[in-house]
């Protein structure tokens, strides 16, 4: 039997992330383009590979015995030609990164070490700010990449992709421990001093739409400039506020911090990555996307993934 080893890369990702459009993204190519040779791989092998289900598509039986097969020799391959770009000194050269507080602590600390140890000839200039002023740094050209926190208003130009989804917690110092009792309303809880990051960053304009919902201002009684002073400030008894979960938990365990509960629940925020469509990628900049895609799917698995399908299946 004859059949492309193409189609079975592209079987490899599908199968992988289970996920049309994030195998495209990964292949570089079209969705629909990836759905056809998905149908002609199960016409040659006269047999279904994915079923659909609510939430995205999963092997069938058959599926599951070639993806056991394929998944080897395409992960052998893969690294193959990873340790050749490695060997050749091809992937080389400098990132401009931009990352807020947010998305560099509950992202990507945790995966730069590995990447670095890699690819040691790649150079990455980080640059903190907020999300808007990233967006628009990599809208003049000025970054080669952005990892940052939603919500933000995506530019037509730009090319996003998910990259964690987390959720933030109402807490405040063990002075407030009072207040844990029971499930306080916005109103209440904007009673107490409230430790926020402040206007123009995209955590003031999640809880200030947040806030608009119960026909509420959201006015914080200190802005801070960056993420990481808002546990501190906590900590110290200066006011309430809000934390994303994986960073107040330990803080949680060690009684600094007490946990507090609202009447409402606080929409999921994303980690997302976003570049411009409209110029090419660097190899070392394109080598660094492919990682984090790796370590998210690997490490950080989506909680909500889209509901995709395999047309006609």
């Amino acid at each position: 039997m004859d059949i492309s080893f193409e189609y079975y890369k592209i079987f490899y990702y599908v199968a992988k992330y289970e996920n049309i459009t994030k195998a495209a993204m990964v292949l570089k190519s079209s969705q629909p383009n990836v759905t056809r040779i998905i149908h002609i791989l199960e016409d040659q092998l006269d047999c279904r590979l994915f079923l659909r289900e609510p939430r995205g598509l999963k092997l069938t039986e058959e599926g599951k015995r070639l993806y056991a097969h394929v998944a080897i020799a395409c992960q052998h391959l893969l690294d193959a030609e990873a340790e050749l770009c490695r060997n050749k000194n091809v992937c080389s050269g400098t990132i401009e990164l931009g990352v807020t507080e947010t998305a560099l602590h509950l992202f990507l600390l945790q995966n730069l070490h590995d990447f670095q140890t890699g690819y040691p000839e790649i150079k990455i200039r980080i640059q903190n700010n907020t999300t808007p002023e990233i967006l628009k740094s990599l809208q003049n050209g000025r970054l080669d990449l952005a990892v940052v926190t939603t919500p933000f208003e995506l530019h037509d130009a730009l090319a996003c992709e998910d990259l964690l989804t987390f959720r933030e917690v109402p807490a405040g110092g063990p002075d407030y421990a009072a207040l844990s009792d029971r499930p306080m309303t916005l109103k209440e809880f904007r009673l107490h001093s409230i430790i926020g990051l402040g206007y123009g960053t995209a955590s003031y304009e999640y809880y200030r739409k947040v806030f608009i919902e119960q026909h509420l201002d959201y006015e914080p009684a200190m802005e801070v400039a960056t993420a990481d002073l808002v546990i501190p400030l906590l900590q110290n008894n200066l006011g309430v506020g809000f934390v994303p979960e994986p960073l107040a938990a330990p803080f949680f365990e060690n009684d600094s911090l007490v946990p507090l509960t609202l009447n409402v629940p606080l929409p999921s925020r994303e980690v997302k990555m976003l570049w411009d469509k409209s110029r090419s990628q660097s190899r070392a900049t394109a080598t660094f996307c492919s990682y984090l895609r790796e370590r998210c799917q690997r490490n950080l698995p989506i909680l909500d993934p889209e509901n995709e399908s395999v047309a006609g299946n």
